[in-house]
């Protein structure tokens, strides 16, 4: 971490609280069985495991992004949550959900563009391939 900026810092740091807090905050959705979280899940023929599993890994995610010597694993792990919810939007749900106008995809995307600034920007601090970058 000590070879970023102070620009570089910023914009990390930023990246990370933003898509920790829209995370964070799906949580109470899919950890209380909220109808919408529900319905995805049962759409897609993972309820209520998918819905606990991937709010768990969000959890995670969340935390690994508000630790600067984890930051870049939580972005990672984030990419790879985003990318099944864009995925299943895509493939399976549509973009609007339950007429959220399109909300719960942009989410996903913002969540995704964040977790690519923090990785971009924090990939030397990743385990094994970080020396490499």
């Amino acid at each position: 971490m000590s070879d970023l900026t102070v620009g570089k810092k910023r914009a990390s740091w930023v990246a990370q609280i933003v898509a920790a807090l829209i995370m964070l905050q799906t949580l109470f959705f899919k950890f209380t069985g909220a109808p919408e979280s529900i319905y995805i899940f049962e759409t897609l023929g993972m309820e209520p495991w998918g819905r606990y599993g991937s709010g768990i890994a969000e959890l995670i995610a969340s935390i690994l992004l508000l630790l600067p010597a984890t930051a870049a694993l939580g972005g990672v792990l984030g990419l790879g949550v985003m990318v099944g919810a864009i995925g299943s939007h895509l493939t399976r749900l549509g973009i609007e959900v339950r007429g959220d106008g399109g909300t719960l995809f942009a989410m996903a995307w913002l969540v995704t563009i964040c977790c690519l600034v923090v990785v971009w920007l924090r990939r030397r601090s990743l385990p094994v391939i970080g020396d490499r970058f």
